[in-house]
């Protein structure tokens, strides 16, 4: 256990794949479990030439770690990926009734505040890691979270990606580049999307994986739809365009 900043970190376990963390928030009394993945070339990272951050936040009852297809696209990209458990044992279920966006706003701040935390607690632990350049990614609830955050104009946060989130409206800044992955298994509520227009205007992307559901923005769905997303995802962090990126969901 080893104390840091008026926090602890708790080594779970290690391999060369992952490490996994729990942050202890005092404040909170919240005990956050955490999924770190190194970059591929990690020694390139240094303190004066620090490398990039991703947060991924995980969709309601799916496993945290169950992302694996995308953290390893990010650290291929030199991304350092940190997969974050927002559902804890003593948490509340997410409701499935009545006004969906009323009933689950407590979640999505209470998520919002667990990222927020993490991006101050962590530069702490990993000198060598950019935490004031940030990408966000959630699939599903954890997009919702993932969203409610970037709305709230932290100037921390550079890129937001969704995976077929479905409640919370995406932010419409010049400061958030926005790109959201949507499956074609469900509906989306009203205005929670960009409309091309916007994509326009803030240089955001939403692109739906023709024939997919919901669970294939996982580690669960099927080959093809994995690798496009990785592909997609790419293509967004390397600046191309709106008309590029749906172009390699075609090819």
């Amino acid at each position: 256990m080893k104390f840091i900043a008026g926090f602890f970190i708790l080594l779970l376990s290690f391999s060369s794949l992952a490490q996994t963390l729990i942050i202890h928030d005092a404040e909170r009394e919240r005990n956050i479990p955490i999924s770190v993945s190194l970059p591929t070339e990690a020694r390139a990272c240094t303190l004066a030439r620090k490398c990039k951050v991703a947060f991924l936040s995980a969709g309601n009852r799916v496993p945290y770690e169950q992302y694996r297809f995308i953290s390893e696209r990010l650290n291929s990209l030199g991304y350092l990926t940190i997969a974050v458990d927002h559902e804890l044992p003593q948490d509340p279920p997410l409701s499935r009734a009545g006004d969906l966006y009323q009933t689950r706003i407590e979640n999505w701040q209470r998520g919002a505040v667990t990222l927020a935390f993490l991006q101050q607690q962590l530069p702490d632990r990993f000198t060598e890691y950019d935490f004031n350049q940030l990408l966000l990614v959630g699939h599903s609830n954890g997009g919702d979270i993932s969203a409610w955050l970037a709305n709230e104009g932290k100037d921390y946060i550079v890129n937001l990606i969704t995976l077929d989130h479905r409640r919370v409206s995406l932010p419409k800044s010049d400061a958030v580049r926005v790109l959201s992955i949507r499956a074609t298994e469900y509906p989306t509520a009203q205005a929670v999307l960009l409309t091309d227009a916007e994509q326009r205007e803030y240089n955001g992307c939403v692109v739906a994986i023709t024939d997919s559901k919901h669970m294939d923005l996982s580690d669960y769905g099927t080959a093809w739809v994995k690798q496009t997303v990785a592909e997609v995802i790419e293509g967004f962090l390397s600046q191309q365009s709106c008309v590029a990126i749906r172009h390699i969901h075609k090819t």
